[in-house]
Protein backbone atom coordinates (compact mmCIF):
# COMPACT_ATOMS: atom_id res chain seq x y z
CA UNK A 1 0.00 0.00 0.00
CA UNK A 2 3.32 2.32 1.24
CA UNK A 3 4.28 1.95 -2.80
CA UNK A 4 0.81 2.78 -4.58
CA UNK A 5 0.58 5.81 -2.18
CA UNK A 6 4.03 6.92 -3.06
CA UNK A 7 3.22 6.10 -6.52
CA UNK A 8 0.24 8.11 -6.65
CA UNK A 9 2.18 10.79 -4.96
CA UNK A 10 4.52 10.70 -7.66
CA UNK A 11 2.28 11.27 -10.33
CA UNK A 12 0.24 14.11 -8.19
CA UNK A 13 4.38 15.63 -7.71
CA UNK A 14 4.92 15.30 -11.70
CA UNK A 15 1.72 17.77 -12.91
CA UNK A 16 3.27 20.59 -10.85
CA UNK A 17 5.38 23.53 -12.04
CA UNK A 18 9.31 22.94 -10.67
CA UNK A 19 9.55 25.52 -8.17
CA UNK A 20 5.80 25.25 -6.81
CA UNK A 21 7.47 21.43 -6.14
CA UNK A 22 10.16 23.38 -4.24
CA UNK A 23 7.86 25.17 -2.34
CA UNK A 24 6.04 22.05 -0.96
CA UNK A 25 9.46 20.42 -0.55
CA UNK A 26 9.95 23.97 2.03
CA UNK A 27 7.11 23.42 3.80
CA UNK A 28 7.53 19.48 4.70
CA UNK A 29 11.23 20.31 5.42
CA UNK A 30 9.94 23.00 8.04
CA UNK A 31 7.30 20.64 9.16
CA UNK A 32 9.51 17.64 9.79
CA UNK A 33 12.31 20.25 11.59
CA UNK A 34 9.35 20.95 13.86
CA UNK A 35 8.19 17.69 14.69
CA UNK A 36 10.40 15.12 14.59
CA UNK A 37 12.77 16.35 17.59
CA UNK A 38 14.93 13.35 17.99
CA UNK A 39 16.41 13.96 14.76
CA UNK A 40 16.27 17.73 15.08
CA UNK A 41 18.52 17.50 18.28
CA UNK A 42 20.75 15.40 17.25
CA UNK A 43 21.52 17.11 14.33
CA UNK A 44 22.07 20.57 15.99
CA UNK A 45 24.49 18.46 18.70
CA UNK A 46 26.21 16.86 16.15
CA UNK A 47 26.56 20.24 14.01
CA UNK A 48 27.80 22.18 17.23
CA UNK A 49 30.38 19.38 18.03
CA UNK A 50 31.67 19.96 14.30
CA UNK A 51 31.75 23.01 13.84
CA UNK A 52 32.08 24.31 16.86
CA UNK A 53 29.33 27.45 16.29
CA UNK A 54 26.59 28.40 18.37
CA UNK A 55 22.88 26.98 19.05
CA UNK A 56 21.12 29.75 17.69
CA UNK A 57 23.17 29.62 14.50
CA UNK A 58 23.29 25.77 14.20
CA UNK A 59 19.78 25.96 14.66
CA UNK A 60 19.12 28.20 11.34
CA UNK A 61 21.38 26.25 9.46
CA UNK A 62 20.06 22.93 10.64
CA UNK A 63 16.69 24.24 9.61
CA UNK A 64 18.04 24.91 6.00
CA UNK A 65 19.38 21.33 6.38
CA UNK A 66 15.88 19.90 6.72
CA UNK A 67 14.69 22.33 4.22
CA UNK A 68 16.61 21.04 1.61
CA UNK A 69 16.15 17.50 2.07
CA UNK A 70 12.37 18.13 2.24
CA UNK A 71 13.07 19.65 -1.60
CA UNK A 72 14.68 16.60 -2.28
CA UNK A 73 12.44 14.18 -1.27
CA UNK A 74 9.28 15.82 -3.18
CA UNK A 75 12.14 16.08 -6.63
CA UNK A 76 12.71 12.58 -6.03
CA UNK A 77 8.87 11.67 -6.50
CA UNK A 78 9.61 14.22 -9.92
CA UNK A 79 12.05 11.83 -10.84
CA UNK A 80 10.05 10.30 -13.96
CA UNK A 81 10.18 13.65 -15.52
CA UNK A 82 13.80 14.17 -16.30
CA UNK A 83 15.20 12.77 -19.35
CA UNK A 84 18.16 13.61 -21.05
CA UNK A 85 16.39 16.84 -22.50
CA UNK A 86 15.58 18.75 -19.56
CA UNK A 87 18.38 17.19 -17.05
CA UNK A 88 20.94 19.96 -17.85
CA UNK A 89 18.39 22.55 -17.10
CA UNK A 90 17.89 21.68 -13.96
CA UNK A 91 21.71 20.21 -13.16
CA UNK A 92 24.98 22.26 -14.33
CA UNK A 93 27.00 19.37 -15.60
CA UNK A 94 30.14 21.93 -15.89
CA UNK A 95 32.73 19.20 -14.67
CA UNK A 96 31.38 16.36 -15.78
CA UNK A 97 34.49 16.42 -18.64
CA UNK A 98 36.31 15.09 -15.23
CA UNK A 99 35.18 12.00 -15.18
CA UNK A 100 34.83 11.74 -19.12
CA UNK A 101 39.14 12.01 -18.40
CA UNK A 102 39.11 9.67 -16.34
CA UNK A 103 37.06 7.22 -18.01
CA UNK A 104 39.36 7.48 -20.38
CA UNK A 105 41.76 5.43 -19.06
CA UNK A 106 39.58 2.34 -19.25
CA UNK A 107 39.64 0.96 -15.37
CA UNK A 108 36.29 2.06 -14.84
CA UNK A 109 35.88 5.21 -12.30
CA UNK A 110 35.45 4.87 -8.53
CA UNK A 111 33.24 7.82 -7.71
CA UNK A 112 33.24 9.20 -4.06
CA UNK A 113 30.40 11.33 -3.17
CA UNK A 114 28.27 11.46 -0.05
CA UNK A 115 25.32 12.50 1.16
CA UNK A 116 25.17 16.14 0.13
CA UNK A 117 21.89 17.83 -1.48
CA UNK A 118 20.25 15.82 -4.04
CA UNK A 119 22.80 12.99 -5.03
CA UNK A 120 19.97 11.15 -6.26
CA UNK A 121 19.80 13.81 -9.15
CA UNK A 122 23.79 13.77 -9.29
CA UNK A 123 23.57 10.25 -10.53
CA UNK A 124 20.61 11.00 -12.91
CA UNK A 125 22.50 13.62 -14.36
CA UNK A 126 25.52 11.77 -15.14
CA UNK A 127 23.39 8.49 -17.10
CA UNK A 128 21.21 11.06 -18.82
CA UNK A 129 24.73 12.76 -20.42
CA UNK A 130 25.95 8.83 -21.28
CA UNK A 131 28.18 8.47 -18.57
CA UNK A 132 27.47 4.93 -17.59
CA UNK A 133 26.51 4.98 -13.75
CA UNK A 134 26.43 2.18 -10.90
CA UNK A 135 26.30 2.66 -7.31
CA UNK A 136 25.91 0.27 -4.52
CA UNK A 137 23.46 1.49 -2.14
CA UNK A 138 21.80 0.44 1.29
CA UNK A 139 18.37 -0.71 1.05
CA UNK A 140 15.84 1.68 3.31
CA UNK A 141 14.72 0.32 6.54
CA UNK A 142 10.80 0.27 4.51
CA UNK A 143 11.32 -1.92 1.81
CA UNK A 144 8.58 -0.52 -0.29
CA UNK A 145 10.61 2.71 -0.19
CA UNK A 146 13.69 0.77 -1.43
CA UNK A 147 11.60 -0.67 -4.10
CA UNK A 148 10.51 2.91 -5.39
CA UNK A 149 13.86 4.05 -5.12
CA UNK A 150 15.54 1.64 -7.18
CA UNK A 151 12.83 1.52 -9.94
CA UNK A 152 13.87 5.69 -10.08
CA UNK A 153 16.58 5.01 -9.94
CA UNK A 154 16.99 2.52 -12.69
CA UNK A 155 14.52 4.96 -14.53
CA UNK A 156 16.85 7.49 -14.93
CA UNK A 157 19.73 4.85 -16.06
CA UNK A 158 21.21 4.21 -13.11
CA UNK A 159 22.48 0.23 -12.28
CA UNK A 160 21.67 -0.56 -8.80
CA UNK A 161 23.97 -3.11 -6.66
CA UNK A 162 21.93 -3.44 -3.28
CA UNK A 163 24.09 -4.61 -0.45
CA UNK A 164 23.91 -7.85 0.92
CA UNK A 165 23.48 -9.21 -2.84
CA UNK A 166 26.68 -10.25 -4.60
CA UNK A 167 27.12 -6.54 -5.08
CA UNK A 168 30.65 -6.39 -5.05
CA UNK A 169 31.09 -9.47 -7.58
CA UNK A 170 28.25 -7.04 -9.98
CA UNK A 171 30.58 -3.68 -9.11
CA UNK A 172 33.80 -5.48 -10.02
CA UNK A 173 31.91 -6.23 -13.55
CA UNK A 174 31.03 -2.66 -13.67
CA UNK A 175 34.59 -1.49 -13.34
CA UNK A 176 36.08 -3.84 -15.62
CA UNK A 177 33.43 -2.77 -18.07
CA UNK A 178 34.52 0.59 -18.03
CA UNK A 179 31.74 2.77 -15.78
CA UNK A 180 31.71 4.44 -12.73
CA UNK A 181 31.06 3.28 -9.72
CA UNK A 182 29.66 5.44 -6.89
CA UNK A 183 30.46 5.37 -2.75
CA UNK A 184 28.45 7.39 -0.43
CA UNK A 185 31.29 7.57 1.96
CA UNK A 186 29.91 9.29 4.50
CA UNK A 187 27.98 6.77 6.36
CA UNK A 188 28.87 4.51 9.33
CA UNK A 189 30.67 1.73 8.24
CA UNK A 190 30.64 -0.16 11.47
CA UNK A 191 32.76 -2.46 12.86
CA UNK A 192 34.63 -3.31 10.18
CA UNK A 193 35.27 0.56 9.15
CA UNK A 194 38.39 2.40 9.52
CA UNK A 195 38.39 4.88 12.43
CA UNK A 196 39.64 8.30 10.72
CA UNK A 197 39.01 11.47 12.15
CA UNK A 198 35.57 13.68 10.80
CA UNK A 199 35.12 16.99 12.07
CA UNK A 200 37.99 16.63 14.93
CA UNK A 201 36.49 13.16 16.04
CA UNK A 202 36.82 9.72 15.08
CA UNK A 203 33.94 7.72 12.44
CA UNK A 204 33.80 4.52 11.46
CA UNK A 205 34.55 5.02 7.63
CA UNK A 206 34.27 2.42 4.80
CA UNK A 207 37.61 1.57 3.20
CA UNK A 208 35.33 0.50 -0.37
CA UNK A 209 36.51 3.33 -2.46
CA UNK A 210 40.13 2.91 -1.65
CA UNK A 211 39.99 -1.04 -1.99
CA UNK A 212 38.29 -0.82 -5.55
CA UNK A 213 40.76 1.85 -6.59
CA UNK A 214 43.29 -0.51 -5.64
CA UNK A 215 42.42 -3.46 -7.26
CA UNK A 216 41.39 -2.50 -10.04
CA UNK A 217 43.71 0.69 -10.93
CA UNK A 218 40.76 3.15 -10.51
CA UNK A 219 40.74 6.65 -10.94
CA UNK A 220 38.89 8.02 -7.85
CA UNK A 221 36.56 11.46 -8.93
CA UNK A 222 35.30 13.62 -6.10
CA UNK A 223 31.65 14.81 -6.95
CA UNK A 224 28.93 16.31 -5.41
CA UNK A 225 25.78 18.00 -5.63
CA UNK A 226 24.59 21.19 -4.11
CA UNK A 227 21.46 23.22 -4.66
CA UNK A 228 22.05 26.91 -5.97
CA UNK A 229 19.53 29.85 -4.86
CA UNK A 230 17.56 29.66 -7.91
CA UNK A 231 16.37 26.17 -6.78
CA UNK A 232 18.27 24.27 -9.48
CA UNK A 233 22.13 22.23 -9.00
CA UNK A 234 25.36 22.48 -9.33
CA UNK A 235 27.94 19.80 -9.20
CA UNK A 236 31.31 19.97 -7.22
CA UNK A 237 33.80 17.62 -8.97
CA UNK A 238 37.45 17.23 -7.51
CA UNK A 239 40.23 16.55 -9.00
CA UNK A 240 41.42 12.62 -10.05
CA UNK A 241 42.87 10.86 -6.98
CA UNK A 242 45.30 8.14 -7.76
CA UNK A 243 45.81 4.88 -5.24
CA UNK A 244 49.37 5.42 -4.39
CA UNK A 245 50.81 1.59 -3.31
CA UNK A 246 53.63 1.75 -1.70
CA UNK A 247 53.58 -2.21 -0.78
CA UNK A 248 52.27 -1.67 2.95
CA UNK A 249 48.81 -2.31 1.74
CA UNK A 250 47.00 -1.61 4.78
CA UNK A 251 48.68 1.77 5.44
CA UNK A 252 48.15 2.68 1.99
CA UNK A 253 44.50 2.15 1.78
CA UNK A 254 44.37 4.03 5.23
CA UNK A 255 46.09 6.76 4.17
CA UNK A 256 44.06 7.43 0.83
CA UNK A 257 40.74 6.89 3.07
CA UNK A 258 41.93 9.93 5.17
CA UNK A 259 42.63 12.01 2.11
CA UNK A 260 39.73 11.20 0.59
CA UNK A 261 37.63 11.62 4.22
CA UNK A 262 39.03 15.28 4.21
CA UNK A 263 37.85 16.12 0.81
CA UNK A 264 34.53 15.01 2.37
CA UNK A 265 34.48 16.58 5.01
CA UNK A 266 35.71 20.19 3.52
CA UNK A 267 32.71 20.10 0.99
CA UNK A 268 30.41 19.60 3.99
CA UNK A 269 32.11 22.46 5.86
CA UNK A 270 31.68 25.18 3.02
CA UNK A 271 28.15 23.50 2.29
CA UNK A 272 26.59 23.07 5.82
CA UNK A 273 22.85 23.48 4.97
CA UNK A 274 23.60 20.85 2.03
CA UNK A 275 24.47 17.87 4.40
CA UNK A 276 22.25 15.47 6.92
CA UNK A 277 23.33 16.23 10.26
CA UNK A 278 21.08 13.87 11.99
CA UNK A 279 22.55 11.02 10.68
CA UNK A 280 24.61 8.58 13.50
CA UNK A 281 27.65 9.25 11.14
CA UNK A 282 29.62 8.45 15.18
CA UNK A 283 27.36 5.64 15.88
CA UNK A 284 29.82 3.05 16.32
CA UNK A 285 32.29 3.54 19.28
CA UNK A 286 35.73 2.69 18.89
CA UNK A 287 37.32 0.15 21.40
CA UNK A 288 40.89 0.36 22.66
CA UNK A 289 41.64 -2.70 19.79
CA UNK A 290 40.75 -0.22 17.38
CA UNK A 291 41.86 3.18 18.42
CA UNK A 292 45.28 1.58 17.94
CA UNK A 293 44.59 1.97 14.26
CA UNK A 294 43.08 5.21 14.43
CA UNK A 295 44.39 7.88 11.45
CA UNK A 296 44.11 11.16 12.42
CA UNK A 297 42.89 13.11 9.05
CA UNK A 298 44.53 16.68 10.49
CA UNK A 299 48.24 17.48 9.81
Amino acid sequence: MQYYILKFLSFFMCLMPHKFLLFIGKILGILYFQLIAKERKRAILQMRASLGNGETEAAELVRQSFINMGKAFVEILYMPRLNKDNINYFVDPEGIEKLREALREEHGVVVLTGHVGNWEWMAASLAFNGIPTTTIVKPQPNAQHTRILNEYREMVGVEVFARGTSELLAAARALKKGKILGFLADQDAGPGGAFIDFFGRPASTPLGPAVFARKFLSPVVPLFIVRCENGRHRLIVGDIMRYENTGDTDADLLRFTVKMTKFVENVIRENPTQWLWFQKRWNTASDEKKIKHHVSGRR
